[in-house]
């Protein structure tokens, strides 16, 4: 029998480096809410599904939603055996590919244009960044079904239900800046309802710059929720 090969530990600082390396959409739509993943949560979010769960490394992912490929790359560069990112805008894929020929990545992960409800098949692990639903009322609930349709394992982020002001306070006291949480009651029930349970809910601070005119503040800093949740 062969002997198998270790693929080494990659530190958190050298995935996000690596991450913040891939290019960004310039001209983002309001309407899609493209609000590309901060660096310090992509990192967080891989780091976790790759070394606290071993959801990455061998496994084939998806990334619904993909944008400029920042999950699926990363997951890649991680050692993910094959990676799938699809999102509904051209420009965003087709800047995800280039970005995936920069990082050497290009033959292991490939990109779909089109609505998620193209994707078909079997994955083991989904990571998502659905719109929040600022735009739309409910427009994550179409990514958290199809995911558990596709996927063993999900890792999902949503908007944390209300601005809780001692919870930012706890997040920036710790050196990790996450916090676990308890599922808000209602989307706890939807994931039940699609067949999925909520293993575990990661609380962090997610910033975002100022991208579209009807933002107010130069920066927007809010709490996002981590979801790892497991098909039934």
């Amino acid at each position: 029998m062969g002997k198998v090969m270790q693929r080494r530990l990659v530190r958190k600082l050298e995935l996000e480096r690596f991450l913040s390396r891939i290019a960004l959409q310039q001209s983002p739509k309001p309407n899609l809410e493209q609000y590309t993943i901060p660096v310090d949560i992509a990192s967080t979010m891989l780091y976790i599904a790759a070394y606290t769960y071993g959801d990455i490394i061998g496994k084939k992912v998806l990334d619904l939603g993909c944008g400029t490929g920042r999950l699926a790359i990363g997951a890649a560069f991680l050692g993910a055996r094959q990676a799938v990112g699809i999102d509904i805008d051209a420009t965003a894929v087709k800047l995800a590919f280039e970005n995936s020929v920069k990082a050497e990545l290009k033959g292991k992960v490939q990109w779909i244009i089109g609505d998620i409800d193209a994707v078909q098949g079997k994955f083991d692990t989904v990571l998502q960044n659905p719109p929040f639903g600022v735009q739309k009322r409910g427009a994550d609930r179409k990514f958290i079904e199809k995911a558990l349709k596709l996927g063993k394992v999900v890792y999902s982020l949503h908007k944390h239900p209300e601005r809780d002001k001692n919870l930012i306070k706890k997040l920036k006291a710790k050196r990790t800046y996450i916090s676990l949480v308890n599922p808000p009651l209602f989307l706890k029930k939807y994931i039940d309802k699609h067949n999925g349970k909520v293993k575990v809910v990661y609380a962090m601070i997610m910033t975002i710059p100022h991208m579209f005119s009807f933002h107010s503040k130069k920066r927007h800093e809010f709490i996002v929720d981590l979801f790892i949740i497991e098909k039934r």
